[in-house]
């Protein structure tokens, strides 16, 4: 369901929903193998499984826009590069996953609020799986 006010005629905002969908699959999966293969933690890497497989928003939109050769900011900075502990890795994968949804979450206020409130939800998750790991 599409309101009038959407910008659902600007490529632009499809680039935007499909490069954080992305993201936030990518951030959650990273830290649910390392809880997994490394912490052999069985109850949070089923959590984070469970979130990650609740991440939905099937539009052809999101692939047909998806413009990588033309992102501004697609080489890693310094910082990003530079990880020294398993626990640095998790800790900037649960930061990239959690602003991801905070960024679907708004964004997608302008289409459904019901996705908007799942990513609302979505990001308080990992906040509490946050605090656990």
């Amino acid at each position: 369901m599409k309101s009038d006010t959407a910008p659902s005629n600007d490529p632009k905002f499809y680039r935007l929903i499909d490069a954080n969908i992305n993201r936030l699959r990518e951030g959650i999966r990273v830290v649910e193998d390392v809880v997994r293969y490394i912490y052999d933690n069985k109850e949070t890497a089923s959590r984070l499984k469970k979130i990650r497989h609740q991440i939905r928003f099937d539009d052809p939109l999101l692939l047909q826009y998806r413009d990588i050769r033309n992102d501004v900011l697609k080489k890693s900075t310094k910082s990003e590069m530079q990880r020294e502990t398993i626990e640095e890795i998790i800790k900037a994968n649960m930061k990239r996953a959690q602003e991801s949804a905070r960024v679907l979450e708004e964004a997608l206020k302008l289409i459904d609020p019901n996705y908007a409130e799942l990513f609302k939800t979505i990001r308080y998750e990992l906040y509490d799986i946050e605090k656990e790991l």
